[in-house]
């Protein structure tokens, strides 16, 4: 499999496993986190588990309305159904693992949605919405 970078605004993400790899039961991918990035929209999955691994910095979670920061070594586990998102508050940039269970997302939605960040000028929100529900995403707006 291949091992590019794949630009999904401030994010770079390298798939390591995907569902080929698998059989379709996990998906691993690294990400790379700038410092002060903030980064997706509140979301959940509607049928897989995901869990993170930070390497290098702190990534600021909220899952299920909690912060949580999550420093190199340690990790955090979000269920499906569960509203989250994540930010790297820190003036360094971050690095971390994630894992989904099973293998519903793999690299084809993460460059259809950096295709439509790239596109120039403020994204659609309403395509953003569309592929990352066609993918088990589902945007949560935030609450004002």
């Amino acid at each position: 499999m291949s091992k590019e970078i794949i630009k999904v605004g401030q994010l770079e993400i390298r798939f390591l496993l995907d569902s080929k790899d698998t059989n379709g039961t996990m998906s691993l991918f690294e990400f790379l986190v700038p410092a002060g990035a903030k980064v997706p929209l509140p979301h959940y999955h509607e049928a897989f588990d995901e869990a993170a691994y930070v390497l290098e910095g702190t990534m600021t979670f909220i899952i299920d309305g909690k912060t949580v920061d999550v420093g190199p070594g340690e990790s955090c586990f979000i269920p499906k159904g569960i509203v989250h998102g994540f930010d790297n508050l820190t003036d360094k940039p971050s690095k971390a693992l994630s894992v989904l269970t099973p293998a519903i997302v793999g690299p084809d939605y993460f460059i259809e949605l950096g295709n439509l960040l790239s596109a120039g000028g403020p994204p659609d929100p309403v395509k953003v919405k569309e592929v990352m529900k066609k993918y088990g995403l589902v945007a949560v707006p935030p609450k004002s």
